[in-house]
Parts: C-alpha cells; structure tokens; sequence
C-alpha cells in the first residue's frame, strides 16, 4: 500500500459535514475551521478528520490577487455580480465557490508520521479518484493553462479542470482541501475570474504573472461524466466512502469545549480579512 493511501485507510475518520448548514454563511468560518481542526488533530486532541462545506456567491481571492493595480475596482464588479468578496489565509489565488462546488478538506496529523506536502496532495488525489470510480485514472493532475487558481495538482479529465487541491499546515496539523465543481457550467465560474484580473489590471504591468483565463478549459464534473450529479449526491458518496476506510466514523459538529478554539481562530481571520480589505 503506498504512504497516502495508509493515511485514508484508518481505524477511525471524524466526518463534520457542512455542506447545508454552511451555506448562508461566511466562507471566513470554513477557513477559521479549518485551522481550528489542524490544531485539534494535529495535537491529537481529535481523529484525523474530514469536513465538507459549501457556501453561497463567494469569490476567495489569494494574497496576489489582493496586490491588483486595480483591486479597489474589481471588487465592486464582484459584489454587483453578487457575490461576497474575501482574502484567503492561505496560498493560491482567486476561486469561485456557489453552491454547486462542493469543497472537502482532509485534515491530518503530522505525528501520525512524516508526511511531507506531496503525501498530501496525493492522498486528496486517491480520495477524489475513489469518490468518482467511474473516472478513476482518467481524473488526472497536472497545472491546466488558462484555468483559474492553476497549480500543478489541478484535477481535470481530458485537459478540462474540475478541481484544485491546496494544503494549511498549522500547529503539526495539515488541512489538505479541494474544491470540486459539481454542478453548473465551469467555463462561467472562469468567465467571472477572468472579468476580475481583466479590470484588476487594466494592462499594468505587474511583477507577478497573473493567469490568463481560457473559460473553455473548465467544466464541472455533471458536465464531464454527463450525469446529473449534484453536491449531495457526492456528500452521500463521501459518507460511503468513509465508512469503507476506516473501522469509525465519528459524526458531528464541533463539540462545546472546542467551540473556545474555534471562536480564537475565527476572531483572527476575520480580523485579518478586514486588514486585507481595506484600501487606500
């Protein structure tokens, strides 16, 4: 059995499923989330867990992003298209989530042995092909030019992005996430980023190197597998799956006495997100 495969297949997952409760709610508590679980589980105060999410109109911009000649004019457009507008805590850059992306994050233990940055993009890859058999192999990771967010563990099938995959590490805890286009039409959720570096730039010349967004290179997977999948029917796939890996799954929101943490990071966040937000 290969290293990431060992780290899916445990005695015991911890599932917190948000993808309905979340959705009305601000992206910033997924990413405060996040950080708290790669505390408790990094310390091993928690299992290795699992925590899916969505969330409404939300455009989550990278660090880079936020350095836009023209930021200050883009991210009204954003906000008329309806969207809320925040800034990562983490690296990459601008994604579209709505409620047909479906995002999961595979929260490890650093104690639970080495696991070094490309062990956890590929147990995310494993956990995404065993969620999908009826791609499997043909789900594959490489950087697609032209599709937002671009990094070399970009999921596509046939050259067309459907997924990406980043990684949170914190307090010897790793979040592994992707984001999942489930529903809808990929190549409008590009149209929506490309609008963005487009009056973001405005032509200036910048020392980072800002994709160009081609819409056509992405899809989401109902359009890829030509099936009338929807986020739920993956959430109830991922409950499955789950329950093949591991002796346990332990279900459920975060318990009162970790609410304290939770309540710490999210204060941070939030705070911080404000900072970035705000334009001279």
């Amino acid at each position: 059995m290969a290293h990431y495969e060992s780290l899916l297949q445990i005695p015991q997952w911890r599932l917190i499923d948000e993808s309905m409760t979340a959705r009305t709610r601000s992206a910033l508590e997924s990413f405060a989330a996040d950080d708290t679980l790669c505390q408790l589980v990094g310390q091993q105060m928690s299992s290795p867990t699992v925590r899916t999410w969505v969330h409404d109109k939300t455009v989550v911009l990278g660090i880079q992003d936020h350095r836009l000649p023209h930021i200050a004019e883009a991210i009204p457009m954003l906000e008329n298209a309806g969207y809320n507008v925040i800034v990562r805590n983490s690296g990459g850059l601008a994604v579209v989530l709505d409620n047909g992306v479906l995002n999961i994050s595979l929260v490890l233990s650093e104690r639970d042995g080495a696991i070094d940055i490309p062990a956890g993009y590929e147990a995310m890859l494993a956990f995404v092909r065993k969620l999908f058999p009826e791609a499997g192999d043909r789900i594959e990771a490489y950087e697609i030019v032209g599709s937002y967010c671009p990094g070399s563990y970009d999921l596509s099938i046939g050259g067309r992005k459907f997924a990406g995959i980043s990684q949170r590490r914190l307090r010897q805890g790793i979040a592994v996430q992707v984001y999942l286009c489930i529903e809808g039409s990929g190549a409008e959720r590009a149209e929506l980023i490309r609008d963005l570096y487009e009056i973001g730039l405005q032509g200036a010349e910048t020392k980072f190197s800002y994709p160009v967004i081609k819409p056509e290179v992405m899809a989401s997977l109902a359009q890829l597998l030509e099936l009338p999948l929807t986020v739920n029917d993956v959430v109830i796939r991922l409950q499955l799956l789950l329950r093949e890996l591991a002796e346990e799954v332990e279900m459920g929101g975060f318990k009162p006495e970790e609410m304290e943490l939770y309540t710490f990071y999210l204060n941070r966040v939030v705070e911080r997100n404000q900072k970035m937000l705000v334009h001279e």
